[in-house]
C-alpha cells in the first residue's frame, strides 16, 4: 500500500528537531542518550529547539532524567495505556503530537521498537523515512537534513533527502552516534500531557512478559570488544576469545562469518548488519577487515588487529596490529595480563 504524500504543506510551519525516546519497563534506552546528543548539534546549527518525547506510566523521575542531557523541553505523554509498548498506542500518541506541534525533523532508534514504529509513522504522516542512518548532517545551502546510510550491503554510502514534505524523519542505528553528556544543571523545562488514548485504540492486549533466560550481551555500551573471526577456523576458538575478554573485563564479539557458520550466537555480531559499537577498546582476533564490519566498529577509541595475513585489510583501519598465528598470540597475551594482575585502560 502506497502511503498518502501530503502536498499542501508549508515547510515554514515546521520547527523544532524531535527526539522519539525509547523506555522499556519503565527505563530509558541507551539509544535514545545518543539521539538527544546527535540532536542537539542538529537544533543549535538550525537554532531550533531539541525537544524529547516520552511515552510512558509513572515515569516521571526518567522523564526529568532527560533534561540532564541537554534537551530544551521534554514531552512526557503519561498514560496507564502507555506503560507497556504496544504499535498502535504509540504510534497514534507521537503522531497525534507531531501533526498538532509539527517538529521539522524527527530522530527515532533503529531499534526493534524503532522500525516497527518509524515506518508506520511516516505512511501516516504522508513523509518519508530513511532507515538506518549512520550520519546525519544539515546542508549548509538549504538547511534540509542530509541522512547518510550504507546501500548495496555496505559498499556505497548513500546521502537521502526530504525536498517536499515534513517532518523529515530517520531511524539511526545504536552506538553509531556519541552519548549526550549528562549535566547537573538544567534549562529544560518538562511539560506533562494526558493523551487521547482508549483501549479500543490498541487492537493487542500484554498478556505477560517471559523474562529471557541467556545471558544478555550488552555490545553497545562496553567499554572493550574482543571479537572473533573467520581466523579463529572453528567455533572452539572462541574459548581463546571469551578467555582474553573476561581477562580484560570486555564483552565478545563476532564477526557475520562465524555466526552464519553457527560458531557463535547472532547476538554478539558486530557490523553493518548486527551491532554498531564505539568502545575504548576493540580487538579483532582473525578478522579480515571487511567493508560491513567495520562499518561496525571504526568509530572504535583504539583497535587492535591480530592476523595472521599482513595484507589483510583490518590493518589499513587498526592502532596496533600483530601479525601472527591466534593460537599463539592470544595465550601469550591473556598470560602477560594476567601476570599483571590488573589491566586497565589509559
Amino acid at each position: 500500500m502506497r502511503a498518502k504524500v501530503n502536498q499542501n504543506i508549508s515547510l515554514g510551519d515546521y520547527q523544532d528537531v524531535w527526539v522519539l525516546a525509547e523506555q522499556r519497563e519503565g527505563e530509558i534506552a541507551s539509544v535514545t542518550i545518543e539521539l538527544i546528543g546527535e540532536g542537539r548539534k542538529l537544533a543549535d546549527h538550525l537554532g531550533r529547539d531539541l525537544v524529547v518525547v516520552l511515552n510512558g506510566y509513572q515515569m516521571e523521575r526518567e522523564a526529568e532524567r532527560l533534561l540532564h542531557y541537554g534537551a530544551d523541553r521534554v514531552i512526557y505523554a503519561e498514560s496507564p495505556l502507555l506503560k507497556h509498548f504496544s504499535t498502535d498506542g504509540y504510534v497514534k500518541v507521537f503522531a497525534d503530537l507531531i501533526r498538532e506541534r509539527k517538529p521539522e525533523i524527527v530522530l527515532v532508534g533503529a531499534t526493534s521498537l524503532g522500525r516497527d514504529i518509524g515506518p508506520r509513522l511516516a505512511a501516516r504522516l504522508g513523509t518519508g523515512l530513511t532507515a538506518d542512518c549512520t550520519k546525519l548532517e544539515i546542508d549548509e545551502e538549504d538547511s534540509k537534513l542530509l541522512m547518510t546510510r550504507p546501500a548495496f550491503g555496505g559498499n556505497l554510502m548513500a546521502t537521502i533527502v526530504c525536498p517536499k514534505n515534513r517532518p523529515q524523519m530517520s531511524t539511526v542505528r545504536p552506538g553509531v552516534m556519541e552519548k549526550a553528556v549528562y549535566q547537573e544543571e538544567i534549562s529544560g523545562e518538562m511539560e506533562r500531557i494526558a493523551p487521547e488514548l482508549e483501549e479500543k485504540d490498541i487492537r493487542t492486549h500484554l498478556e505477560m512478559i517471559i523474562p529471557d533466560e541467556k545471558k544478555k550481551i550488552n555490545l553497545t555500551d562496553a567499554k572493550i570488544v574482543v571479537s572473533g573471526g573467520r581466523g579463529l577456523k572453528t567455533a572452539d576458538g572462541f574459548a581463546l576469545v571469551r578467555e582474553l575478554a573476561d581477562t580484560v573485563g570486555g564483552v565478545v564479539g563476532s564477526s557475520r562469518a562465524c555466526v552464519e557458520a553457527g560458531w557463535i550466537d547472532a547476538s554478539h555480531q558486530v557490523g553493518q548488519t548486527g551491532t554498531t559499537v564505539r568502545p575504548d577498546l576493540y580487538i579483532a582476533c582473525g578478522i579480515s577487515g571487511a567493508i560491513q564490519h567495520l562499518a561496525g566498529m571504526s568509530e572504535s577509541k583504539y583497535i587492535v588487529a591480530i592476523n595472521k595475513d599482513p595484507k589483510a585489510p583490518i590493518f589499513e583501519e587498526c592502532d596496533y596490529g600483530i601479525v601472527g598465528d591466534l593460537r599463539k598470540v592470544l595465550p601469550a597475551m591473556i598470560e602477560e595480563i594476567k601476570s599483571k594482575k590488573t589491566f586497565e585502560l589509559r
